[in-house]
């Protein structure tokens, strides 16, 4: 007997039967409670009454058919008035526990319910959905949670979605987990089917249930510059905040971007500071867009913020600045060139590291040289001990011997006339730096030079 079953007496085999019996049929008229109303019909179809519930299929051939796109087998089984309608079962990765027939419970895999339009619509097969549709297929009928309008979005099949559109879906339908088509447009390929969505009546700013994201949230989290601007044409409220607080600027300034996601993060973050959204906004934890950009090291948007006036030195509920994020990451995002952004926080006056902490400082950030460069660079002195050049593995100062040994003698001779020049020149500037720089009428190098550019050694 495998280690997952066990027995039963006969009575109490017969009474978990009729459980598992009851169960089962509980969970299918759970699932086809889930189709929502019917919307207004945007064009005439074949109407069919439906006078049996929808009977659940396990024929393996209707199912191949279905799920490979088979217009030619599928059409054999659209003389059978229920076809369109069937049940299809679907099995999850999660396991749970089931009485079998002979009575004894073991663990299966848990079975959810779809059914062929979500199928034909979510693969992209426009023969077969025009061919349930015209067999008078429920166009918003939803077994596993959501119709077939959220699969066709969800895959980016804009013509899938035209067709189910015309048919009469309802576009504002609402899946098991509050989600409308709208919210599942997450692919550059899925612009036609939020633009065709907003023609027949999407509603712009439904929330999700859970997070109460709005269509531009999702968008703006994904980086798709396209819908942000598809969204704000047609009036998405571009501060309009989760149950997290956080607006579509926040979240598209802490989503995870890698080095070739930089840019396009940068271009919705412009369109939507362009288009009013507030930059001093701040979610339940008391973050700014700032704050969120430095977590995710990205150097234009943090350029664009302070460009906009976000304030440098505002600290969070956990007393973090935009400096702390950004050193705290510094070593996960070298690519992501994090010594440009404590450059950037540096020229726009924020609070320079306290001397005893720089200890720490090269202990962490030492495979950004660049990053300790520009720190180190803010202080007209430094008192450097032994135990700088021990918290540097030797790798690291094998990459960069010159600059570390730079760096390990700086206890023991004075910084160039040059450099405290360009500390007092700052000093006399400080907040107002960025601003005042412009305007004076000095050469390009000498004006690079006061912005801390990068020399890979310290003098």
């Amino acid at each position: 007997m495998s280690g997952f079953s066990f027995p039963f007496s006969s009575g109490a085999l017969r009474s978990l039967q009729l459980d598992a019996e009851e169960l089962q049929r509980w969970e299918i008229r759970k699932k086809l409670s889930r189709a929502g109303p019917r919307p207004f019909v945007k064009e005439q179809r074949p109407l069919k009454t439906r006078h049996h519930p929808p009977e659940l299929c396990t024929d393996l051939l209707f199912h191949q058919a279905i799920f490979t796109g088979d217009l030619a087998t599928l059409q054999t089984y659209m003389d059978v008035e229920t076809s369109a309608n069937l049940l299809i079962p679907t099995r999850e990765h999660d396991l749970r526990w089931t009485c079998q027939r002979v009575g004894i419970w073991s663990l299966t895999y848990e079975e959810e319910y779809t059914c062929p339009l979500y199928v034909a619509a979510s693969r992209g097969y426009t023969d077969c959905l025009q061919l349930l549709l015209k067999k008078g297929a429920d166009v918003d009928f939803a077994p596993g949670g959501e119709t077939a309008l959220h699969g066709a979005c969800q895959n980016g099949h804009s013509e899938c979605v035209r067709l189910l559109l015309r048919f009469g879906a309802n576009p504002n339908a609402e899946s098991q987990d509050g989600t409308l088509p709208l919210h599942h447009c997450k692919t550059p390929e899925s612009y036609h089917c939020a633009k065709l969505l907003l023609q027949y009546g999407a509603h712009i700013n439904s929330l999700t249930e859970d997070e109460e994201f709005t269509p531009l949230h999702v968008a703006a989290q994904s980086g798709l510059m396209e819908l942000v601007d598809l969204y704000i044409r047609y009036g998405a409220a571009v501060d309009k905040t989760s149950v997290n607080g956080e607006t579509p600027l926040s979240v598209a300034c802490s989503h995870p971007q890698t080095p070739e996601e930089l840019e396009r993060y940068y271009q919705v973050c412009q369109h939507l500071v362009r288009h009013g959204a507030n930059i001093h906004a701040r979610d339940n934890d008391s973050q700014s867009p700032l704050h969120l950009a430095c977590k995710s090291a990205n150097p234009q948007v943090v350029e664009l913020l302070l460009e906009n006036g976000a304030e440098v030195n505002a600290m969070s509920y956990s007393g973090n600045t935009a400096m702390q994020n950004i050193l705290q990451v510094t070593a996960y995002k070298l690519h992501n060139q994090p010594e440009l952004i404590v450059r950037a926080l540096l020229n726009h006056g924020a609070i320079r590291v306290w001397p005893g902490a720089l200890i720490k400082v090269l202990r962490y950030c030492c495979s950004s040289h660049r990053t300790v460069e520009v720190l180190l660079n803010t202080y007209t002195k430094l008192r450097g001990t032994e135990d700088w050049a021990e918290v540097v593995p030797e790798e690291e100062q094998q990459k960069h011997p010159e600059f570390f040994q730079s760096v390990f003698t700086l206890s023991r001779s004075p910084r160039s006339l040059q450099h405290l020049c360009r500390c007092a020149l700052r000093q006399h500037l400080e907040g107002r730096l960025p601003q005042s720089l412009s305007k004076l009428p000095l050469p390009s190098r000498l004006l690079s030079f006061l912005q801390l550019h990068f020399e890979d050694i310290l003098y």
